[in-house]
């Protein structure tokens, strides 16, 4: 356990700053799944609004540091491709 005066702040912190990003990155999950169900039903409209939705979202949880930059890319490219799969 932390000691010094410094290390429990930084403890309390740490804590604060897990409980926002666990809500970010259900937020974010939660978009994600929407696309995917679309995707599933072979709902295309459904699809690209939830797309459309979703990718603010996933870049912002790169900036607040919670997925990689590559990561999030990949996420909306693997997205975007299987609704181009089932538009056609």
């Amino acid at each position: 356990m932390a000691n010094t005066p410094s290390a429990k702040k930084r403890v309390r912190q740490i804590l604060r700053k897990t409980e926002v990003n666990k809500s970010r990155r259900s937020r974010i999950r939660t978009f994600i799944r929407n696309v995917e169900e679309a995707i599933e039903s072979k709902n295309v409209e459904a699809a690209k609004e939830s797309l459309k939705l979703a990718q603010p979202e996933i870049m912002r949880g790169v900036t607040k540091g919670i997925f990689h930059k590559n990561n999030a890319s990949r996420k909306i490219s693997r997205l975007s491709a299987r609704i181009k799969v089932i538009s056609k």
